[in-house]
């Protein structure tokens, strides 16, 4: 068995598990510390630390996701985490911190980098768009399974938006909208990206998906829609995985 280790960083919670690579799978149960609060970089790779050592992690690298655009391990942008993150070689601090390599990459996108090499998108070839609707929305864009870091895909203008401020889940519960409604305004954002990329896959994740009885069927667009399967692993296996091929994705 090939093993990996992940770590996933959230606004709520940070999370660490061996993953057995040949699987896609959680190779024990995770261990789960609360995000510290403020949530800066020294506070967070601390907690990080302290997941690495009650996971037993083994030496060597380990993948690392943040809600924040990344790159070269560098941290770009800050969601959820504090602003301070912008800006910040987490590579260099992670390395300084614990003395292990960090693979850095954007949490949505280790997540949809895992639903196509070990999930719904398993075996598909061509353009996979991955797609996490909950508090925002995240995106994660896939080639012939190379991954397209970085594209941010909820932050698109829709009806003179943000996207992700009309379709996300957050946005139906703030606004109180119905299924039909809501559905409405993602099927719109799906039409919009479509004319974008034109995927031939698109997988739909967060913690939506869980109830897509409720919405799926009410949706209308070109592509195949698929609800995304990793659930909150996704995360740990994509890190995990990046980090057992050597180099995070180029961008």
């Amino acid at each position: 068995m090939a093993l990996g280790f992940g770590v996933d960083v959230g606004g709520s919670g940070i999370k660490g598990a061996p993953v057995d690579l040949d699987r896609g799978a959680l190779a024990q149960e995770r261990v789960r510390l609360v995000t510290p609060q403020p949530a800066t970089p020294d506070a967070v790779v601390d907690a990080v630390a302290q997941v690495l050592d009650q996971a037993q992690a083994p030496p060597g690298a380990f993948g690392l996701t943040l809600p924040a655009v990344v790159t070269s391990g560098t941290a770009r942008t800050a969601a959820n985490i504090d602003p301070s993150w912008v800006g910040t070689d987490v590579a260099a601090l992670v390395r300084e911190r614990t003395g292990r390599q960090a693979v850095v990459v954007n949490d949505a996108d280790a997540a949809g980098l895992a639903e196509v090499r070990y999930g719904a998108a398993r075996g598909v070839q061509g353009t996979v768009l991955v797609l996490t609707l909950g508090t925002g929305i995240g995106s994660a864009l896939v080639r012939d399974g190379r991954l397209v870091p970085n594209t941010e895909l909820g932050h698109l203008e829709l009806d003179g938006h943000d996207a992700e401020t009309r379709a996300s889940d957050a946005a139906r519960k703030r606004e109180d909208l119905d299924w039909e409604q809501w559905a409405g305004r993602v099927q719109t954002y799906l039409r919009h990206v479509d004319g974008l990329l034109w995927p031939d896959l698109v997988v739909l994740g967060g913690g939506v998906s869980k109830k897509t009885e409720k919405w799926l069927h009410l949706i209308d667009v070109r592509p195949e829609l698929r609800t995304a399967e990793l659930l909150n692993d996704a995360g740990i296996v994509g890190a995990a995985l990046l980090a057992a091929e050597g180099s995070p994705p180029a961008g």
